[in-house]
């Protein structure tokens, strides 16, 4: 069902591209987002550059802005803090997206009343995607979807369209390339609606990317592990409690089994040890079911800073006279 904008207004679109020394192709990648979507204001978030990016930008067209705290996750946070819209695009500076791609995100958004729209990568060309990230991220997209239970074929997509109610309720936290993770989980919480678009998805302009396959990697999969302990803490702590209890118990079966056949029980320090392990596994459940009660809670927070902020706009009702 399609969502109308009663007021009939064309909403305030913010393309958000942050960058650190991409003087090679900001030029171009600003110059194809104002013709994508003529009437956004153009933001780039110049993250401590020591290139032109920011004097690139700014002849483009672009609204010039800096974060000197480095990574990714520090710009994103700042120009969500910074910018007051009501329709978010967000990529890369390198040139890797296809900003063409950027109005019907926007379209299928308002159109759906969706919280967040991904661009599913479609790699076009030998290098566009080197092989360690396009390994990396199918395991990691098929991991999110088996431990957060939400459907996402692209979680480490860059190129995204977001409302403002994601914006303004997103806690980001993140200071790196994990920031897109973030928010595949911050939906998947709070069971946003999101939709997916494939896009075409080039070699970035200006050199090798600046992820480092396996130092970003290992950081993704230590805050996805993160995240599951924050949202889904019954399921952590139970599988810890269940190895712990069943390490236990094949420690004393042959204790017990001796106990019942002489009445003595043989061993007295893996007795105690599997006594240990036991009344162990027993509290570090308890702790997970007091942290399930807490994320419900802060869960329900969160939501409820959601809820107060209006749905993206829909498109005009043209059957309105």
């Amino acid at each position: 069902m399609t969502a109308a904008d009663p007021s009939g207004r064309t909403p305030l679109i913010a393309v958000i591209l942050p960058c650190y020394n991409e003087e090679a192709a900001i030029a171009g990648v600003v110059a194809a987002f104002r013709e994508a979507l003529p009437g956004a204001s153009v933001y780039v978030y110049d993250n401590a550059s020591t290139d032109g990016t920011a004097e690139a930008a700014r002849k483009a067209g672009a609204i010039v802005r800096t974060e000197k705290i480095k990574g990714k996750g520090n710009a994103m946070r700042r120009a969500f803090a910074d910018i007051d819209a009501d329709v978010y695009v967000i990529a890369d500076g390198d040139g890797a997206y296809d900003a063409s791609a950027a109005p019907a995100m926007v379209a299928a958004m308002r159109r759906e009343t969706l919280d967040m729209v991904v661009g599913v990568r479609a790699a076009r060309g030998e290098d566009a995607y080197r092989p360690g990230h396009y390994i990396g991220n199918r395991a990691f997209s098929f991991l999110f979807r088996r431990l957060f239970r939400f459907e996402f074929t692209d979680i480490l997509s860059g190129f995204r369209v977001l409302s403002r109610r994601f914006v303004k309720s997103f806690p980001s936290v993140s200071k790196g390339f994990e920031i897109e993770l973030e928010m595949s989980a911050h939906a998947a919480l709070l069971r946003l609606p999101v939709g997916e678009i494939e896009t075409v998805y080039r070699a970035r302009a200006g050199g090798e990317s600046k992820l480092d396959t396996l130092r970003d990697g290992l950081r993704i999969l230590r805050r996805m592990l993160t995240f599951l302990r924050q949202h889904r803490p019954l399921l952590v702590f139970g599988s810890l409690s269940a190895v712990g209890a069943v390490l236990a118990l094949a420690l004393a079966a042959p204790l017990i089994a001796h106990y019942l056949a002489t009445g003595l029980v043989p061993r007295l320090p893996t007795a105690v040890l599997a006594t240990a392990i036991m009344l162990a596994s027993i509290i570090v459940l308890l702790v997970g079911v007091v942290i399930d009660a807490q994320a419900r809670y802060f869960s329900e927070t969160k939501r409820l800073a959601y809820l107060s902020f209006p749905p993206p706009p829909g498109e005009p009702d043209e059957t309105a006279g």
